[in-house]
Parts: C-alpha cells; sequence; structure tokens
C-alpha cells in the first residue's frame, strides 16, 4: 500500500498544471512579440540552464559547490573549439559540449564523495580555478586573456541563420532549456530523484536502508555537469566567442545567488532566479553602471531578512503546488 502511494504521488509531481504551458508559451513567444529583448531572453535561456543544473546537486543531492563554472567553461570552449575546427553545425557542437562536460564530471564526482560543505566549497572553487589558469596558459588552444575569437555558428538544422536580433538563438537556448527542463523534472520525480532526497536529507540514513550513496551522487553530480555544459555551449555559439570570463568565480556566485532568490530543491527556482537576476542586472546596470551591483546586495539583503515567500508571494502558490 505504501508503495502505491508513493508511485502515486511520484506520478502526480510529474503531471503539468495549468499555468506550466502558458508559462512556455510566453517565453517562447517573446523573442517575436518584444524581439528588442531576444538577446536578454536568450541569457536568460542560457542562466536558467546553467542554475537548473545547480539546483540538482544542491537542492536536490545537498552537495554544495562554488566552482560549477568549470563545468559551464569547459562546454563552452569544447563547442566552441569544435565550431572553429571541425564542424560549425549547432546541434553536434551542444552535443560536443555536453559529452565533454559530462567526462569531466564523472570524474570530478570523486571529490565531492566525502567531507564538510567547507571542504566540497574549497574542492569545487579549486578545479573551477585550476580550468581557469589552464585556458589562460594554453592560449594557442584557447586564445588567452584574449579569448577564442572567430567562432562561427551554420544555420540551425541547415535553415535558420543566427540573426543579429537573436531570436533563432533565443528559441535554440529556449528549446534546449524546456527539453532538460523536463528530463531533469522526470527524473526528479522517479525513484532515482527519491533517492537524491532521501540523501540530501540524511546521509548515514539513506546508507543504513541500503542506498548506494556514492554511486547516486556521481550520477547526479555527472548529470548536473552535462547540463551545465550544454549552458556554456549554448553561450558560445549564440555569442560566437569563449572567454576566460566563463570559468571566473562570479559565474559560479551568480548562479549560487539565483538559486538564493528563485529557491533551491523546485525546479522552477532556477527559472525565476535567472529571469529576476538578468531582469535587475540589466535594468539597474543601464541607470547605474558603477554601482548596480549595490542595489542588487540590497536586494538580496532585503530578500534574507523579509522571505522570500513573503516578497514573492506570486509565486509562492506555484511552489506550494510542487508542480516541479
Amino acid at each position: 500500500m505504501n508503495a502505491d502511494r508513493a508511485h502515486a504521488s511520484l506520478r502526480s509531481a510529474t503531471r503539468w498544471r495549468l499555468w506550466e504551458p502558458l508559462l512556455w508559451v510566453v517565453a517562447f513567444a517573446s523573442p517575436l512579440v518584444l524581439s528588442q529583448y531576444a538577446a536578454i531572453v536568450n541569457e536568460i535561456a542560457i542562466t536558467a540552464l546553467f542554475a537548473l543544473s545547480l539546483d540538482l546537486v544542491l537542492g536536490f543531492t545537498g552537495i554544495v559547490s562554488l566552482g560549477h563554472a568549470a563545468f559551464f567553461g569547459f562546454g563552452a570552449y569544447a563547442a566552441a573549439l569544435f565550431a572553429k575546427h571541425f564542424m560549425p553545425d549547432p546541434l553536434v557542437g551542444l552535443a560536443v559540449g555536453i559529452a565533454a562536460a559530462t567526462v569531466l564530471g564523472a570524474a570530478a564526482s570523486f571529490t565531492v564523495q566525502r567531507g564538510s560543505d567547507l571542504t566540497r566549497l574549497m574542492v569545487t572553487l579549486g578545479a573551477a580555478l585550476i580550468l581557469l589558469e589552464l585556458a589562460n596558459k594554453l592560449d594557442w588552444l584557447t586564445g588567452g586573456a584574449d579569448g577564442l575569437q572567430g567562432v562561427v555558428m551554420g544555420p540551425l538544422l541547415g535553415k535558420f541563420e543566427f540573426d543579429l536580433a537573436g531570436r533563432t538563438a533565443a528559441w535554440y537556448s529556449l528549446t534546449v532549456l524546456l527539453i532538460f527542463f523536463f528530463i531533469s523534472r522526470r527524473l526528479m520525480h522517479s525513484p532515482f530523484g527519491a533517492t537524491l532526497k532521501a540523501i540530501r536529507d540524511n546521509r548515514l540514513r539513506a546508507m543504513s536502508i541500503g542506498i548506494p550513496v556514492g554511486s547516486r551522487i556521481t550520477v547526479a553530480y555527472t548529470i548536473a555537469a552535462a547540463l551545465a555544459g550544454a549552458a556554456g555551449a549554448l553561450l558560445a555559439q549564440t555569442t560566437g566567442f569563449a572567454s576566460l570570463d566563463v570559468f571566473e568565480f562570479h559565474r559560479s556566485a551568480d548562479v549560487m545567488l539565483i538559486l538564493v532568490v528563485g529557491g533551491t530543491g523546485w525546479l522552477y527556482g532556477g527559472v525565476l532566479g535567472a529571469i529576476v537576476f538578468k531582469l535587475m542586472q540589466d535594468f539597474l546596470s543601464a541607470i547605474t553602471p558603477q554601482y548596480w551591483t549595490f542595489w542588487l546586495g540590497l536586494f538580496l539583503v532585503v530578500l534574507v531578512l523579509v522571505g522570500r515567500d513573503r516578497l514573492l508571494k506570486p509565486w509562492t502558490i506555484f511552489r506550494r503546488g510542487r508542480a516541479a
């Protein structure tokens, strides 16, 4: 009876609520209706995918990371190098970026198996800084401090050129985000996802009931790295450029802040956080280019003091439904 109830609960969690299709329709319509903001929509979609990847390990598995930019940057450079030296096809390049980040994530997953949260913070941050320094020193391959320039992408599916307005790029990134969001949703609301939540809540108890904690963490970390690599690949493909900035500490810090805004352990938290963060960044930097980070920091302080549920009350209703 308990097993049947658990399966029914998982099936219920994977059902789409009435507001969800409307949300995605609005997202896909925005590059056409608000064509002047297509570039921002593209950035939001990429950032949301990056935040989604971190939420899989932080919100669902309980693994903290300050070096998630390592996978983002690795995917970006892999896709950019493949497009420049081998084939400009976007979808093949995206697959290459995902594959490269997946391999890196599988190797790095063993570094977060043990130790305290502080240890994991330092280890993950160190991995990202190592890759940053390697990208800087291997200038013959990566372009060094000047970045990898001259990345020209071919038409998407052989038909859709990347226009200057950024609409094709926005729809491309939104489509990839939707696909990976659906996959993550199914995965996190499955028996596998339930074991990850058990590990997050109490690792010792999870081990005592027979959950293979080590292998579960490895799989979750590898999947999260793949999604981060996809986000990095999208950034390199839609901008035609890859620089050391993709490995910088602020990438990992920003995506952590995005989850603070949107909430962890809730897949739409990364999407909501990316929307709020990017719109505030664009709006505030246009008003006060030098001090926009002050106002963003003030917003975060107010968010923590007042509470996310109170400050973002309309979205709280969605979160209570646990649709994702």
